[in-house]
């Protein structure tokens, strides 16, 4: 497992991130990888190709995105490795006590939930207006 420096990547990482265009960029990409800026510009209509490329760079920079030639075109491939080891370092440890309690809670009101439909006896629906023939 790589061992990321506090002030080094994982800051890269979150910076990426940050910002709802990168986002969409990474979106795009993990919904059809392997595409060239032309691509990713047409998926954010309100940018300009320049503005995609720097947001396309600070992705690189995070390593969220890496690139490939292809003859005259430059495909961009989505990186997930490094979110997830900041989810391995970051979110899972705090998630986990969360679902833990959450899992609890769940099957408490489970039971209470079926103890209370045993003791209640089970009406027939009742209409609220006659039908009329």
């Amino acid at each position: 497992m790589t061992k990321w420096s506090h002030n080094g990547d994982v800051e890269m990482v979150f910076r990426a991130l940050a910002d709802a265009h990168r986002r969409a960029l990474l979106d795009a990409l993990f919904e059809h990888d392997g595409q060239s800026l032309g691509q990713l510009a047409a998926t954010l209509p309100e940018m300009t190709r320049f503005g995609v490329a720097k947001h396309l760079a600070v992705l690189e920079e995070g390593g969220l995105v890496v690139t490939r030639r292809a003859g005259r075109s430059k495909l961009h491939y989505l990186n997930p490795v490094p979110i997830r080891l900041i989810h391995d370092r970051w979110i899972s440890k705090y998630a986990a006590p969360w679902v833990g309690a959450l899992t609890g809670l769940k099957a408490e009101l489970e039971r209470e939930s079926d103890a209370t439909d045993a003791t209640v006896p089970s009406q027939p629906a009742v209409a609220a207006h006659p039908v009329v023939a």
